[in-house]
């Protein structure tokens, strides 16, 4: 069994004579469930057998009852519900060697030799206690005649994987926990609405968010909100920050804002390791400038309600990840953690990842600020570098005389407005002139260009749509117009926002450089688009927003369906020829199938997928959902699709369909897009400055390389820069998608998920990397170099 990667392994038959146990530990976070349910299904799916332990570890030492077998059903609509079902506690038996070897004899008797822990540090720690002291403790059970020689052979050896649920995000090594979005979308979702009853008294607000000892939820917090100052435990204010913080104040109301925000992390400390506290920030604000304050603390909030698309996509990714590594481990490999860097999954070793967190919490007390924050992976230290940018304003003394205009191009999406926000203000800081064009090209061919400054950004990033007005007219007809207005208003740099049209848009100026002159100017797209169908980056502004609209409906309408019984839902999704909406939403609510222009499918894929739900309705789970992408397919229409099951699926079960439409462009910015908006903003201007200085020659700007017209994207697991000309050759542009698509992967686990008998392919799964490198603490390597 060591070897499982020889070729042609067949995953259905990986798991075979294995039990698999499952366990939420410590404080709840939302996706738990997802995490459970992927970790049960894709269990059972290798043909291993799958246990529930309820309560956490306190189960696995009571036995018993708390430990019951899971069923594929079992984990039925467990998706959309917060926290954990199978629940958690904190279990000081389990801290002791009596309760571990309890816990032990409970395994061992129903021959589970693989766990897999869903919790914090903490939980995971005790984990690998329990794994190392093994040999020791079933040593025990057999001279007290509790279990038998064979039986303590048979389980010579416990396997040991772990996934980390927390919303404080506080575990080096992983990107993101799962639950920390979520929590991050309950937080938006309550500054949101403070801002409103903020705005109409002019007061100040101080709120308090969780995080234990770490400072993300307040660090991204106060970069989605545009707070004017964060207290975070990593980097505590410098000596004599009250009198900082009172002046920042001022300079916010003076420069015409009427409100104030200040995030408080519940870890945040001065300098000399005292709390900084709520009540005292407010009694400071309201004694020393008289502002109306009031303070708010978070508290549970943070932890409830339904997990976010995202959330629900980490946690079942991981569970997969997790049951892969369950059975390729040997007795030899570290207990791993499974996590994600960037957008790919990766197994770690979980004691260097415990080590690494540890360290942050020495490099806080010894004063190492620095290092603290570097410790904390590179996510972190990205989000504390824009924040520092965006907040500690030092408006330059002399201009730069660069004019830098931003226009929005394409179809509306969210976001939008928080990546205008963060450019104009970084260009401002830098000394620029900052140009607002509206609707698109059209209205740079037009001249409605003005100036836009640094108030008329005030609260953008929580606005949805596009304030300055996209469209999606496309420059090659009117360039002779737009080289006019670019030499008119003396525009110097451009900063292109939008979909496909902004890309395509993007190198038809590129191509017009020979014969205009005025073109030969840096210009940067910025991918934002619900239909993620930008090349050179893996996510595009908006994607997420959308992503959680139509996860959030399709709850709603299974809701609908388990109300009824033996209804099939058909819901068809934007997204032009791209996929991404369809296969992403389908993930993260648990559809039956997911229909895409990139996957192709016929008469027979059909057929199969309604035979599938044919028997389905025979289980307890007697609904469907069937996502259909509005271009997967000119034939396959949803009306074909919606008339094809329900003719095959008469007497058996009826069929609805629901065509969601432009409510995908629509709504708030999710927590995600407002970061991801907000870094993407910032950079962009940074890199046309560097550009700006490159190009620079006699006086004038002249730019006509290929490297100074690029798409800033996300790419695997950093923002990088590639230049347009380059991406051409990676576009299919008659399906307006990129020739590589990465989430094309995940397919396969939606279909395991929804229980098809496919083939995973197993060969390209995550080693385990190092977090520790060789050179000292400090640099991860593992995250770092790639």
């Amino acid at each position: 069994m060591a070897q499982m990667q020889t070729a042609g392994a067949d995953p259905t038959k990986m798991g075979i004579g294995r039990a698999i146990a499952v366990l939420t530990s410590g404080g709840d976070a939302q996706g738990m469930n997802a995490a459970v349910r992927a970790t049960v299904r894709v269990g059972l799916y290798t043909g291993a057998k799958v246990f529930f332990v309820h309560e956490g570890y306190q189960g696995l030492v009571d036995g018993g009852d708390n430990i019951r077998p899971a069923t594929w059903e079992s984990v039925s609509m467990m998706l959309q519900l917060g926290g954990t079902v199978i629940g958690s506690a904190r279990c000081k038996d389990f801290q002791t060697r009596e309760g571990r070897i309890k816990a032990a004899y409970n395994l061992v008797k129903r021959g589970i030799t693989n766990l897999c822990v869903i919790g914090g540090d903490g939980s995971l720690t005790g984990a690998n206690l329990f794994r190392t002291e093994w040999s020791g403790l079933l040593g025990d059970l057999v001279s007290k005649g509790k279990i038998t020689g064979d039986e303590a052979k048979s389980a010579s050896h416990l396997n040991i994987v772990g996934m980390v649920g927390s919303i404080d995000n506080d575990f080096c090594g992983t990107d993101m926990t799962i639950g920390t979005d979520s929590a991050l979308h309950r937080i938006m979702e309550v500054v949101d609405s403070i801002t409103t009853t903020a705005q109409s008294h002019q007061r100040a607000f101080i709120l308090e968010v969780m995080g234990r000892h770490c400072g993300y939820l307040a660090l991204v917090t106060a970069l989605a909100c545009g707070a004017d100052w964060v207290f975070i435990p990593e980097m505590p204010p410098d000596d004599g920050w009250e009198e900082h913080l009172c002046r920042r104040l001022m300079e916010t109301r003076n420069r015409g804002s009427r409100l104030n925000v200040i995030i408080v992390a519940e870890g945040a400390m001065g300098r000399d390791g005292k709390p900084i506290t709520c009540d005292q920030i407010k009694e400071l604000v309201s004694k020393r400038l008289g502002y109306d304050t009031r303070a708010t603390i978070l508290g549970h909030v943070q932890r409830g309600g339904t997990p976010s698309a995202f959330d629900r996509i980490l946690g079942s990714r991981m569970g997969v990840e997790a049951v892969m590594a369950l059975l390729e481990a040997t007795p030899d490999t570290p207990a791993c953690v499974v996590s994600l860097s960037g957008n790919q999954a990766v197994r770690l070793p979980l004691m260097e990842c415990v080590q690494v967190t540890k360290d942050v919490t020495v490099a806080m007390k010894e004063g190492r600020y620095d290092d603290a924050v570097k410790l904390r992976g590179r996510s972190f230290e990205n989000n504390w570098n824009t924040y520092k940018l965006l907040a500690h304003v030092h408006l330059p003394e002399t201009k730069s005389n660069i004019n830098v205009a931003i226009l929005n191009v394409g179809a509306p999406c969210a976001g939008m407005n928080a990546a205008v926000r963060a450019a104009v203000r970084i260009g401002i800081i830098q000394g620029h002139n900052m140009l607002a064009v509206h609707d698109g090209f059209e209205g740079l061919a037009q001249g409605k260009i003005e100036p836009i400054n640094w108030n008329s950004v005030g609260g953008w990033t929580g606005k949805g749509g596009s304030v300055l007005g996209t469209k999606r007219v496309l420059p090659a007809k009117h360039i002779e117009e737009i080289s006019l207005n670019i030499a008119k208003h003396n525009i110097h740099a451009l900063v292109i926002i939008g979909g496909f049209e902004a890309f395509s848009g993007g190198l038809e100026l590129v191509q017009a450089r020979q014969k205009y002159e005025e073109l030969c100017i840096p210009m940067v797209v910025i991918p934002a688009t619900v239909s993620n169908n930008v090349p050179g980056s893996d996510f595009s502004i908006g994607a997420d927003t959308a992503l959680n609209t139509i996860t959030s409906t399709c709850d709603r309408i299974k809701q609908s369906a388990a109300g009824t019984k033996r209804r099939v839902f058909i819901i068809e999704t934007m997204g032009g020829y791209c996929g991404y909406l369809a296969t992403m939403s389908g993930l993260a609510a648990g559809a039956d199938a997911a229909y895409i222009y990139e996957d192709k499918f016929g008469i027979r894929d059909l057929e199969a997928n309604v035979e599938h739900l044919v028997e389905k309705m025979k289980t307890t789970v007697k609904r469907g959902l069937i996502l259909r992408n509005e271009n997967c397919n000119a034939n396959y229409t949803t009306d074909f699709i919606f008339n094809l099951y329900s003719e095959e699926g008469k007497g058996i079960f009826d069929c609805r369909k629901n065509v969601l439409g432009h409510m995908q462009q629509g709504g708030t910015p999710t927590p995600f897009d407002r970061n991801f908006a907000t870094k993407m903003g910032a950079k962009s201007v940074l890199w046309l400055t560097e550009k700006l200085k490159e190009c620079y020659r006699h006086g004038r700007i002249f730019a006509n390389s290929a490297d100074s017209a690029c798409v800033l994207g996300m790419k695997k697991r950093g923002l990088m820069f590639q230049a347009l000309a380059e991406l051409k050759e990676e576009t299919d542009f008659e399906h307006r998608i990129p020739k590589t698509e990465w989430w094309l992967k995940l397919r396969p686990i939606l279909k395991i998920l929804a229980k098809y008998k496919i083939s995973l392919d197993t060969t390209e799964h995550a080693h385990m990397e190092h977090i520790i490198s060789k050179r000292g603490p400090v640099a991860l390597s593992g995250k770092m170099k790639e």
